[in-house]
């Protein structure tokens, strides 16, 4: 974990309240592992820094998503392509390297992390979402590099109606592992199939956290072998482990 000054090459919205920053990055982009995230230094008004996850460390460039929901974010979405940002990273563990092609199963902003996942291995990816205008930028992300991409929506608006774990029964072939991150419910139904059909499944808990690197507690969980910190432990778990 190494403190960066990170040039911003762009910080551009790409849906409602979720932006797409792409940072210069070569060393961060090297020495991270697709699950992992940094801490990010909004600026000198803003105590904490805030954890969000790395989507993309190609070509010397760390990409990261986020939705601009409070006034921390906010701000960060105020900032343009030539600023600085302070970033701590790379933090906590990754998904573990495969031995064969993996499903990549996520809703939401639980997307970010397996789209780096997807840039990394040899994957298909089933996403997750309410409504079209919901999955549909996530589709063109990972376009360029998943291989087979199958969409659920809650409403029914584009591809297949229903929920993720509605569909993943039916895809599911010739895959080495399950890679999952979204809501907890989510999760905890992928899980469930995944362990029905003898497949290894690895999740990505997400967590409020105030320091990011272990020392506050403040993102513990209640795993098989005890508490442990979602920063430092994980974030990402067997899911034997914690659910």
């Amino acid at each position: 974990m190494k403190n960066f000054d990170l040039k911003i090459l762009s910080n551009e919205p790409v849906a409602e309240k979720i932006f797409k920053l792409i940072l210069d990055a070569p060393e961060l982009a090297e020495n991270s592992r697709a699950g992992q995230f940094v801490q990010v230094k909004i600026s000198d008004e803003f105590t904490l820094r805030r954890p969000l996850g790395i989507a993309g460390n190609l070509n010397g460039k760390v990409t990261i998503f986020y939705r601009a929901v409070g006034r921390g974010t906010e701000t960060l979405s105020k900032k343009r392509g030539g600023e600085n940002l302070n970033v701590l990273g790379a933090l906590g563990n990754g998904y573990s390297t495969p031995n064969g092609k993996v499903l990549l199963v996520g809703g939401g902003m639980g997307l970010a992390p397996l789209l780096c996942a997807a840039e990394n291995f040899n994957s298909d990816v089933l996403i997750g979402g309410r409504t079209k205008a919901e999955v549909i930028f996530w589709q063109n992300e990972f376009k360029n590099y998943a291989g087979n991409i199958f969409i659920t929506t809650d409403d029914g608006s584009y591809h297949k109606k229903g929920f993720a774990t509605d569909l993943l029964p039916e895809i599911l072939g010739d895959y080495s592992a399950i890679y999952t991150c979204g809501p907890e419910i989510m999760m905890r139904g992928v899980a469930k199939i995944a362990l029905n059909n003898n497949l290894p499944c690895e999740v990505s808990f997400e967590k409020r956290m105030a320091c990011g690197l272990g020392a506050c507690l403040s993102c513990s969980i209640d795993t098989a072998d005890g508490r442990k910190k979602v920063c430092k432990d994980g974030p990402i778990f067997d899911a034997k482990e914690v659910f």
